[in-house]
């Protein structure tokens, strides 16, 4: 019965003509010229190598088609039990009329001459689009992409943006961004614009998402203006040797900003999370990164909790990361499972983590199944895969095991695995007419006095004469934020690069035969790090103390403020203010720091300050009694807990 079952459920969702949400496809070149772009896919060059096959034989440099089909042919017998080589035979029996189920060097050559010849037609895209019942497919475009030359009505482009946060130190990709935007990415500001200008020219050519591969270790946080300033600067000024926190804290103001945009431009924002780029450093071309099962999407835990109008379609590279996906399903509306991806997409793997998809989340949040394909061939025999899965859930969990009708099943099949698709990425649906109405209101964003547009003229150009830029408020910088308090206050105001290097120069303090109040010197590093990421503020009625970098003018001022009897050597040999990131001691002072950004819990962070008896005379009168106006000593010596959330 089950056998039976699973067949007639295969057969009805094998008449469906489906749309593939994910590939590598070039709309310009979709389709095989010979059997050698097929055996060329990293799956079998990778297996064949990892099977004992020497990369030089591979990519030897000049290598012809005929001999390198001819030489994986040769390697692929310790590979046949494997689902890929089953890819290759079911796609050479329903293409190219093979009738065995092996290919051997006995029939390698009138299969690779057949599919030569067939191949060489002028339709074959068509062909092999129709015969795969293959509506239209995704892609994955470049950022500087002119998206010209193909029907997008079939090929279907999305803003792929790992360059763009991962490798914005590289000149080249700076200059890249400059010429398709026409804005050069000077600072924060400029390069929101850049991004949005992005935007734009994808929305208008029928963009459907946007989409990024993450590794393991990523997790996305909003950097403010003033951070990236300091990072966008030390990364032009010394490129990919920059220092990881200036590269990591570029590339999440980018990451935030792609998703500030999804959100203004209301498209999906596909995320592929978990590989680790270059395990196997002498694999072959896309045969060398794994996954890492180190990555959890608890990481992204304040993307999905601020984005809530953003879909996020989420990919997995590993099995093991499913449960986890499954549950953020589950709970968070925005986001949705997505395919299964790379080492993923076996069968054992997909039967498992499909059943439990279809058993926890909701049915409209199921993006059943994409092919990540390079050529078009390859999507007849991915899907087919998956539909014999798809079916035998059905068949076993639902059906039998449920009582469910096989009408019904049939129908849960069809939403997962087309649906769902249309819907959640509004496949044909015309997006333009949406663009904000601040966009459309004014001229299109390219920049003519940029050196490279006015050099080599803009990559990007306006579609069907629209003249639009990114509205304005999706760039704008934050409003400072505010805080009152009826108590003292310790300010740390943000001062400019300039500022910070004659600071930097200023507080080196002579030496001198008199008493003195000594405060310790950072590195210039952890000045650049605490002045652009740290601003306290609290307002306050009576007396302040600013710890900022200070001058020496600014030192000798402050210890006149303090009573000529207090400045002895005794009273005063050599006191010190710190501001440590750690745990205050019980009985030490220690306060709240309200940092850069309003709203946001992870806005503020706990440090100890340590100080001795002498810098009391800022704060509060230790004799004193507390009073209504002013809360009692100990942990808040200095009103810190005494303000407003920002």
């Amino acid at each position: 019965m089950s056998l039976d079952l699973r067949k007639r459920l295969f057969d009805e969702l094998d008449q469906l003509v489906f749309v593939d949400p994910h590939t590598h496809i070039n709309p310009l070149d979709p389709a095989s010229h010979s059997l050698g772009d097929i055996l060329g896919y990293h799956y079998y060059t990778e297996l064949a190598h990892s099977a004992g096959m020497p990369k030089d034989q591979i990519e030897e440099p000049g290598l012809d088609s005929r001999t390198k089909v001819r030489r994986l042919i040769e390697n692929l017998g310790p590979i046949e039990n494997t689902i890929q080589y089953s890819w290759l035979i079911e796609m050479a029996q329903r293409f190219f009329g093979l009738e065995t189920e092996v290919i051997t060097a006995h029939n390698w050559q009138g299969l690779f001459d057949a599919a030569a010849v067939l191949m060489a037609q002028s339709d074959w895209p068509q062909q092999v689009l129709a015969k795969s019942k293959l509506e239209a497919v995704f892609l994955t475009n470049e950022f500087d992409d002119p998206l010209e030359g193909f029907d997008t009505s079939v090929y279907i482009p999305c803003l792929r943006t790992d360059d763009l946060v991962f490798h914005l130190a590289k000149p080249e990709v700076r200059e890249r961004l400059e010429k398709a935007s026409g804005i050069a990415p000077s600072d924060a500001q400029a390069l929101k614009r850049a991004i949005g200008a992005l935007f734009v020219h994808f929305k208008t050519h029928g963009a459907r998402a946007c989409a990024i591969s993450l590794p393991p270790d990523f997790a996305p946080h909003k950097v403010s203006p003033a951070r990236a300033n300091t990072a966008l600067a030390a990364i032009v000024g010394d490129g990919i040797y920059a220092a990881p926190s200036h590269k990591n804290a570029i590339a999440n103001y980018v990451f935030w900003t792609l998703a500030e945009m999804c959100a203004e431009y209301k498209l999906p924002f596909d995320l592929m999370i978990g590989v680790n780029r270059g395990v196997y450093e002498a694999g072959v071309h896309q045969g060398r990164d794994l996954f890492d099962s180190r990555v959890s999407l608890i990481q992204y835990k304040e993307l999905f909790n601020t984005f809530p109008q953003v879909t996020f379609p989420i990919s997995v590279l590993a099995s093991v990361t499913n449960q986890e996906l499954t549950s953020y399903a589950w709970i968070f509306p925005n986001v949705v499972t997505n395919g299964h991806w790379w080492y993923s997409n076996t069968p054992t793997f997909i039967e498992h983590d499909l059943a439990a998809r279809l058993e926890a989340v909701p049915r409209t949040k199921q993006i059943a199944y994409y092919s990540d394909m390079y050529k078009l061939e390859f999507a007849l025999p991915k899907f087919a895969m998956f539909k014999r899965i798809l079916a035998k859930v059905l068949a076993e969990r639902f059906v039998i095991d449920r009582g469910w009708t096989e009408q019904r099943a049939i129908e849960l099949g069809t939403q997962v695995l087309r649906t769902n698709t249309e819907r959640i990425f509004r496949w044909g649906e015309d997006l333009r007419g949406e663009l904000p109405v601040a966009a459309i209101e004014k001229k299109y964003f390219i920049n003519p006095e940029s050196p490279l547009v006015a050099s080599t003229g803009p990559l990007l150009t306006p579609r069907d004469e629209v003249r639009i830029e990114p509205p304005v408020d999706a760039w704008e910088p934050d409003e400072p934020a505010t805080a009152a308090a009826s108590e003292m206050r310790m300010t740390m105001n943000m001062p400019t690069k300039a500022e910070i290097e004659a600071a930097a120069e200023e507080a080196l303090l002579e030496d001198s035969s008199e008493p003195r109040m000594t405060m310790s010197m950072p590195t210039k590093e952890e000045i650049d790090t605490a002045a652009e990421e740290f601003r306290l503020e609290h307002d306050a009625t009576e007396s302040r103390m600013t710890l900022g970098i200070p001058s020496q003018e600014a030192i000798a001022a402050a210890a006149e403020e303090l009573p000529p009897e207090e400045l002895t050597a005794e009273a005063l040999p050599t006191d010190e203010l710190e501001l440590v990131d750690e745990p205050a001691a019980p009985g030490e002072d220690s306060g709240t720091l309200t940092l850069e950004e309003e709203g946001s819990a992870e806005s503020q962070d706990t440090y100890s300050i340590r100080h001795t008896e002498l810098l009391e005379h800022y704060g509060a009168n230790p004799d004193e009694q507390p009073t209504k106006e002013q809360p009692p000593k100990g942990n808040d010596d200095w009103g810190f807990l005494d303000e407003r959330k920002r």
